[in-house]
């Protein structure tokens, strides 16, 4: 069986309490699919269902742990036999034994492998199970000194790829009289133009067409409107990126949503898509709506 060229592993381990779940999370925003807590026994069936010809899972990040009482040197053997056959990267969260008791006291749970010892104990018996998976990671994290939005950040920078968005924004056009949409983090207010409604020739047509478009845009006082929204709003993505804020929403309303409003979000939608790193979704949620 061919392997497809485009698939691939992530596998995600370390110690418990080190991060593996917030790197997991990380992971799955910046668009991989991700399994936690998969027993090692089943790595390589899954790993065979991802690189099945024509499966979609081309970027696929397994979690696993020492909870399932399994033989990581094993696992460290069976690494090295689905790296020789697809691309994959083994990454190993860690950190002092301080910070991680500090961590398993905060949150009042015991180390999986304490048993009826200490979380000392614990964590010893973890580094040894896991130390031969250890020598063969590719990226060893060591989150010690860094809290979730930092790790957050961290795993995004090790994993930064051209072509998947630091930010996903929907820029989306509505009507006022309908109500304002309840997931906008920006609302602009395009009713400060002359309505297309009231020209005869261009009532019933909308925002994407080319007449329309021209007479919005065409209005005094437009192109400063959408370069200071351009100019406001670039810090602000990139801000939202440094904060690791993947999904926003912009939106521009006028008064029933097919017009105005859909005339500038699409040419707003053109400025924003130059900037770096974000990827522009257009939506026109009153279009259609009598």
């Amino acid at each position: 069986m061919s392997e497809p060229q485009n698939a691939h592993i992530t596998i995600i381990t370390g110690m418990s309490g080190a991060g593996r779940s917030t790197a997991a999370h990380a992971l799955e925003d910046r668009g991989w699919r991700v399994i936690d807590n998969l027993p090692p026994q089943l790595l390589p069936s899954l790993v065979a269902l991802a690189t099945y010809p024509g499966s979609t899972m081309n970027r696929l990040a397994i979690v696993v742990d020492v909870r399932g009482g399994v033989d990581f040197s094993t696992v460290a053997t069976e690494v090295e036999a689905i790296r020789s056959r697809v691309p994959l990267r083994l990454v190993f969260l860690d950190a002092t034994d301080a910070a991680l008791i500090r961590r398993f006291e905060s949150v009042r749970r015991p180390h999986p492998l304490q048993g009826r010892g200490t979380i000392l104990d614990g964590i010893a018996a973890e580094r040894l199970a896991l130390a031969a998976v250890r020598e063969h990671a590719d990226v060893v994290l060591d989150t010690t000194d860094l809290n979730i939005h930092q790790l957050t950040t961290l795993v995004h920078e090790t994993f930064r790829e051209d072509s998947i968005p630091d930010l996903t924004l929907v820029i989306e056009s509505f009507g006022f009289k309908n109500g304002m949409p309840l997931d906008a983090d920006f609302v602009a207010d395009a009713r400060f133009l002359p309505n297309p409604f009231w020209s005869e020739h261009l009532r019933h047509e909308t925002g994407l067409n080319p007449e329309v478009q021209a007479f919005v845009l065409g209005q005094p006082d437009v192109e400063q409107f959408l370069a200071g929204l351009v100019t406001m709003l670039t810090p602000v993505l990139r801000g939202y990126t440094r904060e690791n804020k993947r999904h926003s929403t912009i939106a521009v309303g006028c008064t029933g949503g097919k017009h105005r409003s859909v005339s500038i979000v699409e040419e707003l939608a053109r400025r924003l898509s130059t900037v770096p790193g974000v990827a522009v979704t257009i939506k026109h949620r009153d279009l259609g709506r009598e």
